[in-house]
């Protein structure tokens, strides 16, 4: 483990990792809903699964958080996203009552990691895949986790444009002649 953030470095992550949950919401009001089940490659996920999979990586992160705080030293339960996505049925799931999940989760974690002492940040667990992982690691790490996905959003997105492009609105001399020859 590295040095120990300070309390400018704490403040940052902790006040980018409130805001996710605005961002992801700010990001796919961007991305038309038709195209959230789009999947740009088998081993891609579409919009819809990578809401799910935040839905689930924020109920998990919302218990290991509090196993970092509360139970430091013990062996941490490893949430292995693949497997979650593959076998809980994403596509029948809403992404609305998701979002909703990521937004309150992602509050409570916020409201309770602004209130702990400095001390408590250097708690640590032992995780079978990362070894030891101290709650200064885990939050730099969800920080991101957030901003990764919206930019995988994007490049579907993206991918999905390549396939479906907008359609160019008529011109306005177009309308013109449509309009006076449909009289």
């Amino acid at each position: 483990m590295g040095d120990p953030m300070t309390s400018d470095e704490k403040r940052q992550i902790l006040e980018s990792f409130g805001r996710a949950p605005a961002l992801l919401s700010a990001a796919l009001g961007q991305l038309p809903k038709k195209m959230w089940l789009h999947k740009p490659s088998v081993e891609r996920w579409s919009i819809h699964e990578i809401i799910l999979h935040l839905a689930d990586s924020e109920a998990s992160s919302y218990v290991r958080c509090r196993h970092l705080i509360a139970e430091p030293r013990s062996i941490g339960a490893e949430f292995d996203a693949a497997r979650w996505a593959g076998t809980l049925g994403y596509f029948h799931q809403s992404t609305r009552e998701a979002l909703e999940i990521i937004r309150r989760l992602r509050k409570m974690t916020y409201q309770l990691l602004v209130t702990i002492p400095d001390p408590v940040w250097l708690h640590a667990v032992d995780q079978p895949a990362d070894g030891e992982i101290s709650l200064e690691t885990w939050i730099e790490r969800q920080e991101r986790h957030i901003p990764h996905h919206i930019e995988q959003m994007k490049q579907n997105y993206a991918l999905w444009l390549r396939t479906h492009p907008p359609r160019k609105p008529a011109s306005r001399s177009q309308s013109r002649t449509m309009s006076l020859s449909a009289c």
